[in-house]
């Protein structure tokens, strides 16, 4: 390996190794592209065939996120055209299907992977049901294991099982895999059913309420990542102080884990030669229709806030 901050591995130059890699990272480039090179086994399979949005940080700048690849995106990188409904306009997507394409994203200093929840040969399809529990502040962590607990509980109840994960942030992460037969209006239907269980077993601790004044300090049980959206690969970094990696944790040791351990210089030492997410994840299930069915009934978390914002808004006014 090169001690200079030039370098080449599998064809791609890399450059600038040895600068920061953003202000409180307490790591270089070249500590970014060590770890992703070190765990390329593990995060391109939940990356590949997956449209992808990047986070990514130009030195002395604000981090920002890119879905387009830019024009200069090499030939051999793999895209894929999606519309997209916020912007109105078809959006060319990379694929991270190989080494060579995330060490060149690397070296683009992107730092965080954020792939969709459908493969990009079924748009149609989610392949997993996601509950992002969202504690209400930074040091809130602890309250974010016992929401996690009640999702496992409400899954649980329902014959379906999920794998775990630090959200390389301040929450945690549930991905329950489904088979690909669900559509993505049950699935949707599916995650709100779990996360309105989940916040019925304790309501003390959990909330569904999409508007943060409406949630009391409790931990957000967010059902919206449905469709099109995307989370927050494993092993991906995040741009956070000291550069944190969504980590896989098993059930059992959650109440143990402190999430800020593992780092873009810790996490491949935790790690070893284990590939937890994988390991931990069950195999796709089926649905219960009288699961989907309870999760009709349940208003969409994000529309339900967009119209009580409106009807809030006149109140002010009037």
């Amino acid at each position: 390996m090169s001690t200079s901050g030039e370098e080449s591995r599998d064809g791609v130059a890399l450059t600038n190794l040895d600068q920061p890699l953003f202000e409180g990272a307490g790591a270089t480039k070249r500590d970014l592209v060590e770890y992703l090179d070190g765990v390329r086994d593990r995060i391109i399979p939940v990356l590949e065939d997956r449209p992808l949005s990047v986070i990514r940080v130009h030195r002395g700048q604000e981090a920002f996120m890119q879905k387009n690849v830019p024009k200069y995106t090499p030939s051999w990188v793999r895209t894929v055209q999606f519309w997209a409904e916020t912007s109105k306009r078809e959006v060319s997507y990379a694929l991270c299907n190989d080494r060579r394409t995330l060490l060149w994203f690397a070296n683009q200093r992107a730092v965080e992977y954020h792939p969709t929840l459908v493969r990009a040969d079924r748009p149609d399809r989610m392949t997993h049901l996601v509950l992002d529990l969202d504690p209400p502040d930074g040091d809130a962590f602890p309250m974010a294991v016992r929401a996690a607990r009640l999702v496992g509980h409400a899954l649980a109840e329902v014959g379906l099982a999920g794998a775990v994960k630090t959200s390389g942030a301040k929450g945690v992460h549930v991905f329950v895999p489904i088979v690909a037969e669900v559509t993505l209006e049950d699935a949707a239907a599916a995650t709100r059913a779990v996360a309105a269980r989940a916040e019925r077993l304790e309501p003390a601790i959990a909330t569904t309420a999409f508007m943060k004044e409406d949630r009391g300090g409790k931990v957000f049980v967010d059902s919206t990542r449905v469709g099109g959206a995307t989370v927050v690969a494993a092993y991906s970094p995040r741009v956070r102080p000291r550069a944190p990696v969504s980590f896989p944790v098993e059930w059992d040791d959650l109440d143990d884990v402190t999430p800020a351990e593992f780092t873009v210089r810790t996490a491949l030492r935790h790690l070893g030669d284990r590939d937890p997410w994988a390991a931990q994840m069950p195999p796709p299930q089926q649905l219960s229709p009288d699961l989907v069915d309870e999760g009709r009934a349940i208003p969409v978390a994000r529309v339900q806030a967009m119209h009580e914002g409106k009807r809030r808004a006149r109140t002010r006014r009037g």
